[in-house]
């Protein structure tokens, strides 16, 4: 048996450059960027060593490693990885070092930017990583504070405003999920025997249908302002416009992640009558924002913003495909989670690339650029029909898994979805047609094409959107096992009807403190 603690490393090592950076004050800017990339490429050294230990075909949770930490409170670290959380983990390490390189050229405070870009990196791997209910919410809560300092310090002309409002948005949100954890720790307490916020012993509770659904609906607001589902999503924009590109591949990539994975993690396994109970309403809204964020996308003039409105559609396909309970529908919504951050996260930095160049975002400043950087233009042509879902590219595996399984349950939401994706394809050519084709300004003309460090940031991502699209069987293979027992576990349950305690299904299998 594997005895590394792979997953617990994984959350360390971006930590191992922040002391040299905290401590190290006289460091130079250009020691800091690569202590900044050395640190995050070896959280994806040790993501990798996760992957190569993970077995296929298993359904629960591996790697498993729990220890006390604040025994007073119950509070344990308690760590694992299962189908869906192990390629969240994966594209949140491989976006990191991308995201860094991408940063090259930041010149203010590079040493604390370098710092923060580190502290977050670890924060999001540990909410992906967490079991234990006190230790998610910490991790949860903890990444809000380095993207609000990256957003209002290295963000754009009206970056204060930006950073506050999403830091009150989230914050809003994380009340009511604060209030559900604590209402289940003491429920806990008076079922168990102990208080507890570990998941799998949350499991075993027997709720009252009505705490139940309130339960349910705490926690989804806290996530649903995290993807953001409609109506809560107006922080996006905002804050996409605002950052500066790693900000904005950052919160585009992984980020926005965290939202649906706390409900395939939380809101299903621990309240699946509730879940089946408010399905049809989620689904709703969540077809809403498909449409929306397409309409509104089209009427954008700032590139930057058309593309955050594109991310709240693509994030309406991620809550439907898990609201719909099939484990087509499930597979498709992860796959799209990373493929969302794949994809968009490459138009921003294609953007920021432009951006750099041109201090402009308003698409009608553009124009006919492709004359002078055809690379520039190439690469946003390959980030724009993956976004669309091209077949061969890795957003089709995705959109096509999610719309099937929904199709399955209920065939009028999925055929309006099917039309945001058809505006998408509008949108995004129409983008790409004002932006980087027709007459050519005077002013572009002497425009640098993509550099070598530029190409070096871009072909693995191509390589990456390549592989799923064209070979996304050794994800699903991964993936499949985990989405089959909680779509199972959700659709064996009846509306209105109790709820059988989980216990044997998901025990977590791996090493634990005595």
């Amino acid at each position: 048996m594997d005895t590394m603690p792979w997953l617990t490393l994984a959350i360390a090592a971006p930590l191992v450059g922040l002391p040299v950076l905290l401590v190290w004050r006289s460091i130079t800017d250009d020691a800091a960027r690569w202590v900044g990339l050395a640190a995050t490429l070896a959280a994806f050294a040790v993501s990798i060593g996760m992957l190569a230990n993970f077995e296929t075909g298993e359904a629960g949770f591996q790697m498993v490693s729990k220890h006390p930490w604040v025994e007073s409170v119950g509070l344990n670290w308690f760590v694992g990885v299962d189908g869906f959380s192990i390629w969240l983990v994966m594209v949140t390490t491989f976006m990191f070092p991308i995201a860094i390189a991408a940063s090259w050229k930041v010149e203010h405070q590079v040493r604390r930017y370098m710092a923060m870009a580190l502290f977050l990196e670890t924060v999001i791997i540990g909410a992906f990583l967490s079991l234990d209910l006190l230790l998610f919410f910490v991790f949860f809560e903890a990444l809000l504070f380095p993207m609000y300092y990256i957003i209002g310090v290295w963000g754009s002309k009206r970056r204060i405003y930006a950073a506050t409002k999403f830091l009150l948005y989230t914050m809003f949100g994380s009340a009511f999920l604060l209030v559900g954890i604590l209402w289940l720790y003491v429920e806990s307490g008076k079922q168990l025997g102990a208080a507890t916020f570990d998941l799998t012993q949350l499991e075993q509770l027997q709720l009252p249908t009505g705490v139940a659904r309130w339960l349910f609906l705490a926690f989804f607001v806290g996530f649903a302002v995290k993807v953001p589902v409609w109506p809560l999503h107006t922080w996006l924009p905002d804050a996409h416009t605002e950052a500066p590109t790693k900000g904005s591949v950052v919160l585009a990539a992984i980020l926005l992640k965290t939202g649906p994975y706390g409900m395939l993690r939380f809101n299903l396994d621990l309240f699946p009558e509730a879940s089946r109970y408010f399905a049809t309403a989620i689904m709703v809204l969540a077809v809403v924002g498909i449409i929306y964020g397409a309409i509104v996308a089209m009427m954008q003039t700032d590139i930057k913003r058309l593309i955050a409105y594109s991310s709240v559609s693509h994030m309406g396909l991620i809550v439907l495909g898990i609201f719909a309970f099939s484990a087509e529908s499930m597979d498709g919504a992860v796959l799209q989670m990373v493929n969302h951050g794949l994809s968009t996260g490459m138009l921003f930095l294609v953007f920021g690339m432009l951006y750099e160049r041109t201090h402009t975002r308003e698409i009608a400043d553009l124009g006919g650029i492709v004359q002078v950087t055809p690379w520039l233009a190439g690469a946003y042509v390959v980030a724009m029909l993956s976004s669309i879902g091209l077949p061969g590219l890795n957003n089709f595996v995705g959109e096509f898994l999610v719309l099937l399984g929904t199709f399955s349950v209920d065939r009028v939401l999925a055929s309006i979805a099917i039309v945001g994706v058809i505006l998408s394809a509008v949108y995004m050519l129409w983008s790409y047609q004002r932006t980087f084709q027709g007459s050519l300004k005077e002013r572009w003309g002497s425009l640098p094409d993509l550099s070598w460090r530029e190409g070096a940031i871009v072909v693995p991502i191509v390589a990456v959107m390549l592989w799923i699209g064209l070979h996304p069987a050794p994800v699903l293979e991964r993936l499949r096992p985990t989405s089959e027992e909680v779509s199972e576990r959700v659709r064996a349950v009846q509306v209105g009807e109790p709820v059988e305690p989980l216990v044997e299904a998901s025990a977590p299998t791996g090493e634990q403190a005595p």
